[in-house]
């Protein structure tokens, strides 16, 4: 049977709190829509570890640039709709954007320092927009646990540092990146790429792969780190860096050395299409 889709926020209201009054453990997964196999997973955990599992499908135009591609952003309601009754979802919260921010809204939530760096450094606003949906989503939906992927990890950072600086009574789950048999991380863009580009956007994992297998044979230096990855992707062909960086894990700071928990992160354009990816290095 098909989720329910609730497209107001007096409606998801309503019905989540039916599920608490059943004393029902709350499980959120935002998500922008286009879903694949890497959303199928957070869903997964939700309706594992939770009770009620909902499910937000909102392109969210405040975290896209005026160059960005948010008009041509794949929405495939029905065939998310489908996804998400495969999985398990109590419910879809699928609103418009002016239920999300009406012609009168004024207030953003900025995360400053770790909105600014990697993605936020070439996407001005961005995060700035992710942390402003991201707050009105958990304010609306109330989930005890929401749930995000590995493959954005910055922002997993932002959001858990709005959660903790703001009080938001949620935890945050974050789950390890789904891959493509050939180790592409899942992306719901990876379906703008043609196929040579698809052939060619694995550098992104061989990059990473790359700096792991320095890291565990003891090299820490992180000028060296970046320099190999830059290696692999500024030779790809059709490709452009955005960034190859290994900073610290939690505050995306700069470091000489990994001495911490440190995140190599990458970002690679091909064409209009932007790709990222990560991989944790911990001593």
């Amino acid at each position: 049977m098909l989720p329910p889709v609730a497209t107001t926020i007096a409606e998801t209201r309503a019905r989540v709190a039916v599920a608490r009054k059943a004393g029902r453990r709350i499980g959120f997964v935002p998500t922008m829509g286009a879903l694949h196999a890497g959303h199928s997973a957070l869903i997964r955990a939700a309706r594992t570890e939770c009770d009620y599992t909902v499910v937000s499908i909102f392109v969210n135009p405040t975290q896209f640039g005026p160059n960005e591609d948010y008009t041509r952003y794949p929405r495939t309601l029905d065939a998310d709709r489908e996804l998400c009754a495969a999985v398990g979802t109590d419910l879809i919260f699928a609103p418009a954007s002016e239920e999300i921010y009406p012609s009168d809204s004024r207030t953003f939530v900025e995360v400053t320092g770790v909105q600014d760096v990697l993605c936020g450094a070439s996407r001005a606003g961005h995060f700035r927009g992710v942390a402003t949906v991201v707050l009105k989503l958990l304010n609306i939906v109330q989930p005890d646990v929401a749930y995000f992927g590995q493959k954005d990890a910055q922002q997993t950072v932002v959001i858990r540092r709005m959660v903790k600086d703001l009080d938001v009574p949620v935890t945050i789950h974050v789950h390890p990146t789904v891959r493509e048999p050939d180790g592409l991380a899942m992306s719901s863009r990876n379906r703008y790429l043609d196929p040579t580009q698809r052939m060619h956007a694995t550098a992104l994992h061989r990059a990473l792969k790359k700096v792991e297998e320095s890291f565990a044979r003891g090299e820490r230096r992180v000028s060296v780190l970046e320099r190999e990855m830059s290696a692999i992707l500024t030779a790809t062909p059709g490709a452009r860096l955005d960034y190859a960086r290994v900073v610290d894990a939690e505050t995306l700071e700069s470091i000489p050395s990994i001495e911490r928990p440190a995140l190599a992160a990458v970002a690679l354009f091909f064409g209009g299409t932007r790709l990222i990816d990560n991989t944790l290095l911990a001593p």
